[in-house]
C-alpha cells in the first residue's frame, strides 16, 4: 500500500496518501479496524443527511422480524465496526431493523476466519451449547472457522458474493426464510 507522507509533507499531500492508502486496501477487501472506522464515519454522515439507505435482500426484513416474533435471537457478527452496523441497520431500504437484532460484535472479538472469536462470541452472549448457535456467511474462510468453534453454519448464496471452493461441504442456502 502507498505510504502516507509526512505531515511535513501538508495537508493536501498527507490526505491525498491516506486516501490513496484507503483505496488499496479496499480493493484488497482488508479488514483494517482503523479502515472500517473511516467509512462508519462516511456512513454515518451519508445516513444522518439521508443520503445513503442501506440495500437488504427481499428476504431478510422478513426473516428477521419472524425471527425475533418467534424469540430467536439475532446477532451481526461484520468486519465493520459495531458503530457502522448500528447505522447501517437504523438505515435500511426497508426502514429501521434494529429492534429484531439483540447484539453486533465486530473484529475487537477477533478476526472472522478465526474459531476462537466464534468462542469468544458465544461466551459473550452465554450459550453453552454452541451448536445452537446458526452463522449465516457468504465466506468459506467464516464458515470454516465458525465450524472448528462448533456453530451450525449455513452459506448464503447471493448475486455478487464470491465463489465457493469445490467440495466446501457446507449448508448452502438461497434464502433466509425457512431457515429458522
Amino acid at each position: 500500500a502507498p505510504a502516507v507522507p509526512p505531515a511535513a509533507a501538508g495537508q493536501a499531500a498527507v490526505v491525498a496518501g491516506a486516501v490513496a492508502n484507503m483505496e488499496v486496501a479496499m480493493d484488497a477487501d482488508r479488514k483494517l479496524g482503523a479502515l472500517k472506522d473511516v467509512q462508519g464515519c462516511i456512513w454515518a454522515g451519508g445516513f444522518a443527511a439521508g443520503a445513503l439507505a442501506a440495500p437488504l435482500f427481499p428476504d431478510v426484513p422478513p426473516a428477521l422480524a419472524a425471527w425475533s416474533s418467534a424469540g430467536v435471537k439475532v446477532y451481526i457478527y461484520s468486519s465493520g465496526s459495531r458503530r457502522a452496523q448500528r447505522d447501517l441497520f437504523a438505515h435500511t431500504t426497508a426502514g429501521d431493523v434494529r429492534a429484531h437484532v439483540s447484539a453486533f460484535f465486530d473484529t475487537t472479538a477477533g478476526a472472522k476466519t478465526d474459531a476462537a472469536s466464534y468462542t469468544n462470541i458465544a461466551a459473550c452472549i452465554g450459550v453453552d451449547n454452541v451448536e445452537e448457535i446458526l452463522f449465516v456467511t457468504d465466506v468459506a474462510a467464516e464458515a470454516a472457522a465458525a465450524t472448528v468453534a462448533g456453530w451450525s453454519v449455513a452459506v448464503a448464496l447471493r448475486d455478487g458474493n464470491a465463489p465457493l471452493p469445490k467440495g466446501h461441504g457446507f449448508r448452502t442456502v438461497t434464502t433466509l426464510e425457512g431457515l429458522w
